[in-house]
């Protein structure tokens, strides 16, 4: 009678082959994920507006207050009532 581990050997050898392949698989397509997503995070940067677009309403109304502010500091550092 033939012994049961070497009529199994093949099988055994083809199952772990195939897991093998469908773990190499997934771990493929998880790469190929990470890097579309990646690759749409550097998209998306890319096409936001450029530093030196103009200011809007609003950033000059900001930009109106820091400098009030700035102002206000300057002149409590230097000693003057407001």
């Amino acid at each position: 009678m033939a012994d049961p581990f070497v009529t199994l050997a093949p099988l055994t050898s083809l199952t772990g082959l195939a897991g093998l392949a469908m773990v190499t698989l997934a771990t493929f397509k998880g790469w190929q994920g990470w890097l579309a997503l990646k690759l749409r995070e550097l998209e998306a940067h890319a096409t936001t507006p450029a530093e030196n677009a103009p200011l809007g309403m609003n950033s000059r109304i900001e930009i109106a207050d820091l400098k009030e502010r700035i102002r206000k500091l300057e002149a409590i550092a230097a000693g003057v009532d407001l």
